[in-house]
């Protein structure tokens, strides 16, 4: 238990000549609530992905819960929960009996998934809903997204933008449930372009800019001089250019 969460060491991925991920660094604690920011197209839903095996890494090392990846890959699956940027669901099952085919594929006992399916979705108050998931919104879609993700008791969630298109009462749900998580001692690695999110919920920060870390550290270390997250981050990747106007607009 010594060892962190993630730990990554020179990790890269390219695309064609171009470098999605450029020889990233990266360490984060067990027990904290780590965001991953970063422009579009930074890497951050590459990085995520080498980190779940979705993605082979072109060269570096990766460890998560001190198990290496791609040797140990099998087993490092059963002890993550990941809630992808798109929500990769079955359109034709109830959310209910999604969550009940999700428990079954890591090894819940039938009773024990069924449960815990009935469970989650009272949890995120989807319990009265009968729809087939192709007829939820994408807000919907993402809370049950998440419910996949926690019901095998993860040690560790990989998040992608998990709050996209949730309204603000499903987000404040969903953080809440997030909070209770790395209060029970799970580590949350979350990326997301909602940075009053971040200031709400993360402890630590790394920015991502061109495949590479640009900055890492404490929330507080990051916003130096007291200034918003907003203004670090535009500032940290180089993003405070002065407005140019159109003469017409």
């Amino acid at each position: 238990m010594s060892s962190p969460a993630i730990s990554v060491r020179n990790l890269r991925k390219a695309y064609g000549l171009k470098a999605a991920v450029d020889g990233v660094d990266l360490e984060v604690p067990r027990g904290s609530f780590f965001g991953f920011l970063g422009p579009n197209g930074a890497g951050k839903s590459t990085t995520i992905r080498m980190l779940t095996g979705l993605a082979p890494a072109d060269s570096g090392e990766i460890e998560i819960l001190g198990l290496q990846m791609p040797r140990q890959e099998l087993e490092i699956k059963k002890r993550i929960g990941l809630v992808p940027d798109e929500s990769l669901l079955f359109d034709r099952l109830t959310g209910a009996e999604f969550l009940e085919f999700v428990g079954r594929m890591y090894g819940l006992p039938r009773p024990t998934a069924m449960q815990r399916a009935r469970d989650l979705m009272d949890l995120f108050q989807l319990a009265n809903d009968r729809k087939i998931i192709g007829e939820y919104s994408k807000g919907m879609r993402k809370r049950v997204a998440m419910a996949a993700s926690l019901i095998h008791h993860p040690e560790l969630f990989l998040m992608d933008e998990p709050f996209e298109g949730v309204d603000a009462v499903g987000a404040r749900l969903m953080k809440d449930i997030l909070i209770d998580q790395v209060r029970r001692g799970a580590t949350i690695f979350l990326t997301t372009h909602v940075l009053e999110v971040v200031e709400r919920l993360c402890d630590r920060v790394a920015i991502i800019n061109e495949g590479r870390i640009v900055k890492e550290g404490a929330l507080e270390e990051l916003r130096a001089g007291g200034e918003s997250l907003e203004d670090a981050f535009v500032r940290i990747v180089g993003a405070d250019q002065e407005l140019e106007r159109l003469e017409w607009l």
